[in-house]
């Protein structure tokens, strides 16, 4: 925990302390313009959509891909939803990837290739929200905007003491930061801020000698810094069930479906299932729900676990074999080795993986 001093700040938060800190210790990230070289707008974009609720050292490996892959916005906005789709797999948070590959597309359409330099033209875009904007527009272009991330929202808390947990703080934790933000060198200043939070004013054990603001945090003067900000309680996150249907061909192709686009998973392809849930259904009598019917079932020993954001999933599932000649709507018929050329998400790769694990133990049974 962070000493107790029990006194008042000395001083205010000054954005040239904070600018002079950042000149000295500035991460070293791809997507940042080296000192005295303009930011790219695209990398700026690409990188800020990656790396909402995902970290740096997960998100670099992505953004190098899709740069090398995809150079420029309108190169972006000429690939299919389906590649973005595959590239992004692993990166979670599917929305992103399709609002993604709708953003490339409005800018290259109606833009001519060029991002918007202001945060109320950027607004205007698929996937870009308040925060998205402010980055963009400070970091791209300079622009006076107040950006927070999860990173800032820690500094003002801890600068200021503010009581208000999250989310329900938020605002009051903007206002603050917006307070403080300088008009001059405004990118500089908002990626000092981030880097300042995730470098020294981290959630666990602040490195507080460090840090440029350390005579005017309160947080320090008073001792809790590590305290803050408040948070409020977590509900208890609930649990849904729904059974997959395997449903294979003689020459070892299995059955998947494209989701809607709109929604959890949307636009990613799946093994088929029932809804999902908040009560557990029976596996045995959920084959009603199947597309396609085969003449025998067999029940899957074991279950597939997956937690999302909001919820925790539990599959059971239910394999069958079907004619050579079997058709349902939108069926895409697939063997399992060619999986990872297609756009799965990490819940049916697990679902793959337990269906084909029991298929090799039943095969060692038998040997």
């Amino acid at each position: 925990m962070t000493r107790p001093f029990r006194s008042a700040p000395q001083t205010t938060p000054d954005a040239a302390a904070l600018l002079a800190w950042y000149d000295r210790h500035r991460r070293e990230l791809p997507w940042r313009a080296s000192p005295g070289h303009t930011a790219d707008p695209y990398a700026v974009w690409l990188s800020e959509i990656m790396l909402q609720q995902t970290t740096v050292a997960t998100v670099q490996g992505y953004f190098d891909a899709f740069m090398a892959r995809w150079p420029t916005v309108t190169d972006l906005a000429a690939a299919s939803l389906d590649e973005v789709l595959h590239a992004w797999q692993g990166l979670g948070y599917y929305a992103r990837a399709r609002n993604l590959h709708a953003c490339a597309k409005a800018v290259a359409r109606d833009h001519g290739g060029v991002f918007p330099d202001t945060e109320a033209t950027l607004r205007l875009l698929p996937g870009i929200g308040a925060y998205t904007a402010a980055a963009i527009a400070a970091i791209a272009f300079d622009r006076p905007a107040t950006v927070v991330d999860g990173n800032v929202e820690r500094v003002m808390a801890r600068l200021f003491r503010v009581e208000t947990p999250l989310p329900d703080g938020k605002q009051r934790l903007r206002d603050l930061a917006a307070v403080l933000t300088p008009t001059a060198r405004p990118g500089d200043y908002a990626q000092a801020v981030m880097d300042l939070g995730a470098t020294i004013c981290s959630p666990r054990k602040p490195r507080c000698p460090l840090c440029p603001w350390a005579s005017a945090c309160n947080g320090l003067a008073q001792g809790d810094a590590e305290t803050y900000p408040r948070k409020r309680a977590k509900a208890e996150r609930p649990t849904r069930y729904g059974t997959v249907f395997w449903l294979e061909r003689p020459d070892g192709t299995v059955m998947l479906r494209r989701r809607i686009e709109s929604g959890l998973l949307g636009g990613l392809l799946e093994v088929p299932s029932t809804p999902w849930l908040e009560q557990p259904g029976i596996p045995a009598t959920a084959h009603g729900a199947s597309p396609l019917q085969p003449s025998t079932w067999e029940a899957i020993p074991g279950t597939v676990i997956h937690v999302f954001t909001h919820f925790r999933l539990v599959l059971t599932i239910l394999a069958g074999r079907v004619s050579p000649d079997a058709v349902a709507p939108d069926a895409l018929w697939i063997k399992p080795r060619d999986f990872p050329d297609h756009a799965l998400p990490t819940l049916m790769k697990k679902v793959a993986r337990h269906r084909l694990a029991a298929t090799e133990s039943a095969a060692r049974l038998l040997l």
